[in-house]
């Protein structure tokens, strides 16, 4: 099979690589559309790479059941699926960027394999995995309906997290530099825009919340000097949220702040199947649109200028589409 293959930090190469089996308890998927997100590239660009090399990148996945192994119940070949990759595709072993991914009994087990339908796309159904990231970050930051939100940087994820909470019923500001990025933010409902660029972070949200601060602050940007100011936009009993965090996240961390403001400090990683199954079906009803997010597509030949690409900021979500995409009514 032809697969994006990483030999070392930086080193990217399409190539042959041996197609894969399904042992008992896996399955064996034929990839319909897999996703790029930025912690994969920050990955493949050396940040945290943990895995035996070479090494498959890509987490999110979307495909064909192509071969079934003993002791699997209710899959069978051809059938649609949708995969939580449950920390391991992509991490601890071979992703989703080959024409072909063993899916291992413990992702299996799990319920992790979700069969589709005729209402979801392939294109659809790859923008569940980083969306239930968002879903398992509410669920952390206790968001309530009403809530005001400050999501700080409007990257892709950071865009994933404004269309959860305004689903969840709050009000919602987005911070970042970028204006192309806040305009789509705009345009994906955001309450209040602040360009970081032209006006004081600190100032723009104690104004626009009354001088309280934000009930929610979730840093969605890798800059681990915003931990202590986004502390300060906290209000009162609040929660600031590191999802998009770093070893150096806690630098000049104020701990008094903390206790005087009771303020709750959270970091999230993986969602959960429940939270994987919950977005797929909000995806499937419409009730969260993704389809706008996904301002690139990609065949597998072009993967280095898609990693390029996310790396410069040059994309929202790019997705790499393998083969016929129509598989699924849309």
């Amino acid at each position: 099979m032809k697969a994006a293959v990483l030999h070392a930090a930086n080193d990217i190469r399409i190539e042959e690589y041996p197609d894969p089996s399904a042992g008992p308890g896996e399955v064996v998927i034929r990839t319909k559309a897999a996703g790029i997100c930025s912690k994969s590239v920050r990955m493949m660009l050396g940040e945290g790479l943990h895995a035996p090399l070479p090494f498959i990148p890509g987490q999110e996945l979307a495909g064909e059941i192509s071969a079934v192994g003993s002791g699997v119940r209710g899959f069978f070949p051809e059938d649609p699926v949708a995969v939580y990759s449950g920390s391991l595709l992509g991490c601890t072993m071979n992703g989703a960027c080959a024409e072909f991914v063993r899916i291992p009994k413990e992702i299996v087990g799990a319920g992790g394999l979700i069969k589709l339908d005729e209402e979801i796309s392939f294109e659809d159904a790859v923008m569940a995995e980083p969306l239930a990231s968002t879903f398992a970050a509410a669920r952390a930051n206790q968001i309530k309906e009403g809530q005001t939100v400050l999501i700080v940087g409007g990257g892709s994820v950071g865009l994933m997290h404004l269309k959860t909470v305004k689903w969840a019923g709050c009000k919602v500001l987005v911070a970042d530099k970028n204006a192309a990025r806040l305009a789509l933010a705009g345009q994906m409902g955001a309450t209040h825009l602040i360009n970081t660029t032209k006006a004081n972070l600190h100032d723009e949200v104690m104004q626009l919340t009354g001088g309280r601060g934000a009930d929610v602050v979730i840093i969605s940007v890798v800059m681990p000097e915003l931990t202590a100011a986004c502390l300060q936009l906290t209000a009162q009993g609040g929660v600031c949220n590191l999802f998009s965090a770093s070893p150096e996240s806690d630098a000049g961390l104020d701990k008094a702040l903390l206790a005087e403001r009771q303020l709750t400090l959270t970091g999230t990683c993986a969602p959960t199947v429940a939270d994987f199954r919950k977005c797929l079906q909000l995806i499937k009803e419409e009730a969260i649109i993704v389809s706008d997010m996904i301002s690139h597509r990609f065949p597998l030949d072009d993967f280095r200028d898609a990693v390029e690409k996310s790396k410069n900021q040059e994309l929202i979500r790019g997705i790499i589409t393998f083969g016929d995409m129509f598989s699924l009514s849309f």
